[in-house]
C-alpha cells in the first residue's frame, strides 16, 4: 500500500511579509517564466524558496509545487507527490499516470510519458516547481528526471531549487538557450539590499559604513544578515558586535553546523576541515595538506562546487577557490575543537607545497603557514631568501609585516635578515629605529660566525657595506653631508667584488 501524501508539501508557500524588494532579479526571473528549465542553485540560506514563493505568488499561471524532503529519495514516492502536484495545478493531468504509477509495474518513462501527453495538449501553461531537490536527488530518480526534461512540452516550465547541481545535462540545456540560471552570485544582497534588510525591515538603524561592513562580512549571505540581525538586537555597542561579527557567532555557528557540516558524509567533512587552513585552494594543494591520492583534490573541489559548499571561484578557469568567510571561520573553529593537534602538522604540509613551487609569490603564504605551525625558525629562514627580490619589487609592506610577526629573539641571530629589515624601514621612510637596528647588527657581525644564522650565504658579505650604506642615507636625512660622504665611501670599500 502507498504512503499517504503530504497535502501540505504541494502548497505554494506563503510569500513572507519580511522580503527586501529585488527588482534587479526581475530580468532573470521573467526569462524563467517562458524557459524550459529554471536552475535555482545556491548553498543553504540563500533565500530561494523566499524569491520563488514571492515571485509565483503573483505569476498568473498554474503553479504545481513540490516540497521535497529525504523520504522521497524514494522514487515511487517522489514521482507520486510530482504527479499529484500538476495535478492539482491542471486537474485531471495526471490522474492515469499515477494510477499506473501505483501498479510499480510500469517504467518511469512509461509513466511521465502519459502526463507529457495530457500536458502537451493543455491550453495553458504551468510552472512545476522542486523544491529542495538536493534532499531527494539520487540514481533512482535521475533517469525520470533526465526523461521529463528531454521531453518537456512548451506548456510546462520545470523549476529546481536546490543546493546542489543535479546529475542533469546543464551544459546541453545551456548551450541551446534552453537553461535560466539563478546563483548565489544573484542572490547575495547588495548594499542597498542588506540596507533595505537591515534597516527598514529590522528597524537596527545602521549608518551605511556599518552596513557595508556587515554585507561585506557576510559576503551578501543572506541568513547571515539575518542571524546579525538577530544579535544586534537591543545591543548599544553595535559598531563593536559588526567588527567582531564572525564565524564564531552562536547563531552562525549553529546554523551552519545543523545545516551543512553535519550533513556531509565523513569524508567531505574531513575534507573541509583538513583545507580550512588555506586561504586559497587548488587541487594540489588540497591533495597535499589533506593528504589525498592523486586526483582526489580535484574530485573533492569538483564536488563541494557542484554541491555549493560555500566554495568561491578566484579564477575564470575554475583552478583557485577560497571558502566563503564565514563558513571558512566555522571550519576553523570546528578543527581547533575536534582536532588541535593535527593543526600544526596541516600547516607544515601547506608550507612545503607552497615552499615547493618556486614561485615568488607563494612565499608569502609558505611563511604563513610556517609560522601557523609554530615554526618560527623555518619562517625566519623563507623570509631571509625571499628578501632581496621582494625589496626589488618595492614589496616593503609585506617585509615590515614578517618583521612583526617573527619574534625578536629570531631575528637577532640572523644578520641578513636583520638587515633586509633595516632595507624595508627605510624604503619605508620610517627611520626611527633604524639606528639602534643598526648598533646590533654591527655587533651580531663581531661575533664568530658559528654563532649566526645564515640562509642566504651569498648576502652576508655585503652586510658591512650595507650598514655603512644606511647610516649614510642617514646622515643625509640628519643633514650631515659630511658624514653622509664619509660613509658612502666606507660602504663601496666595504662592498664586495662585483657588488
Amino acid at each position: 500500500m502507498a504512503d499517504a501524501l503530504v497535502e501540505t508539501k504541494l502548497l505554494l508557500p506563503r510569500a513572507r511579509r519580511d522580503t527586501v524588494p529585488r527588482p534587479r532579479l526581475d530580468g532573470l526571473l521573467d526569462r524563467a517564466r517562458t524557459a524550459p528549465v529554471t536552475l535555482v542553485s545556491a548553498p543553504a540560506g540563500f533565500g530561494k524558496t523566499t524569491l520563488l514563493a514571492a515571485w509565483l505568488a503573483d505569476a498568473g499561471q498554474p503553479v504545481a509545487w513540490v516540497s521535497l524532503d529525504e523520504r522521497d529519495r524514494r522514487p515511487e514516492s517522489f514521482w507520486a507527490y510530482v504527479l499529484a502536484a500538476l495535478d492539482r495545478a491542471v486537474p485531471g493531468c495526471g490522474t492515469a499516470a499515477s494510477t499506473l504509477l501505483s501498479t510499480g509495474q510500469a517504467p518511469i518513462e512509461s509513466v511521465l510519458a502519459g502526463v507529457v501527453n495530457e500536458l502537451s495538449v493543455h491550453d495553458g501553461e504551468v510552472v512545476l516547481v522542486l523544491d529542495d531537490l538536493h534532499l531527494a536527488d539520487g540514481p533512482g530518480i535521475r533517469a525520470g528526471l533526465d526523461f521529463l526534461v528531454d521531453h518537456l512540452p512548451p506548456q510546462l516550465h520545470l523549476v529546481l531549487s536546490t543546493r546542489a547541481d543535479p546529475a542533469l545535462p546543464l551544459s546541453r540545456l545551456r548551450a541551446r538557450g534552453d537553461l535560466v540560471e539563478v546563483r548565489a552570485a544573484d542572490l547575495r544582497f547588495d548594499d542597498e539590499e542588506a540596507a533595505a534588510y537591515l534597516n527598514d525591515l529590522n528597524d537596527l538603524g545602521l549608518p551605511g559604513d556599518a552596513v557595508a561592513a556587515l554585507e561585506s562580512r557576510t559576503e551578501g549571505w543572506v541568513a547571515a544578515l539575518q542571524l546579525a540581525a538577530l544579535s544586534l538586537q537591543g545591543r548599544a555597542d553595535a559598531a563593536g558586535f559588526i567588527d567582531r561579527f564572525a564565524g564564531d557567532d552562536r547563531f552562525v555557528v549553529d546554523y551552519l553546523v545543523d545545516e551543512v557540516l553535519d550533513r556531509q558524509p565523513d569524508d567531505v567533512r574531513r575534507f573541509l576541515l583538513d583545507t580550512a587552513v588555506l586561504d586559497r585552494l587548488t587541487a594540489p594543494l588540497c591533495e597535499a595538506v589533506h593528504a589525498g591520492p592523486a586526483g582526489s583534490g580535484r574530485v573533492m573541489l569538483d564536488l563541494l562546487d557542484r554541491q555549493n559548499l560555500f566554495l568561491v571561484p578566484l579564477d575564470d578557469h575554475r583552478r583557485w577557490y577560497r571558502y566563503h568567510h564565514l563558513f571558512a571561520d566555522v571550519l576553523r573553529v570546528h578543527l581547533l575543537q575536534e582536532r588541535p593537534g593535527d593543526v600544526p602538522e596541516l600547516h607544515r604540509r601547506a608550507c612545503r607545497w607552497f615552499n615547493a613551487t618556486q614561485d615568488p609569490r607563494d612565499t608569502q603564504d609558505a611563511v604563513r603557514h610556517a609560522l601557523a605551525a609554530g615554526d618560527v625558525d623555518d619562517a625566519a629562514r623563507l623570509v631571509e631568501l625571499a628578501l632581496r627580490p621582494l625589496l626589488r619589487d618595492r614589496r616593503e609592506d609585506v617585509v615590515r609585516r614578517w618583521l612583526d610577526d617573527l619574534p625578536v629573539d629570531v631575528v637577532g641571530d640572523r644578520p641578513v635578515l636583520a638587515i633586509g629589515f633595516v632595507g624595508a624601514l627605510m624604503s619605508s621612510n620610517d627611520f626611527g629605529d633604524v639606528e639602534r637596528r643598526l648598533d646590533e647588527i654591527e655587533a651580531m657581525m663581531g661575533r664568530p660566525a658559528s654563532e649566526l644564522v645564515v640562509a642566504d650565504d651569498g648576502e652576508l658579505a655585503s652586510v658591512p657595506a650595507r650598514i655603512e650604506m644606511y647610516r649614510a642615507a642617514l646622515a643625509l636625512i640628519g643633514g650631515d653631508p659630511a658624514d653622509t660622504i664619509a660613509r658612502a665611501g666606507r660602504a663601496v670599500a666595504a662592498s664586495p667584488p662585483g657588488d
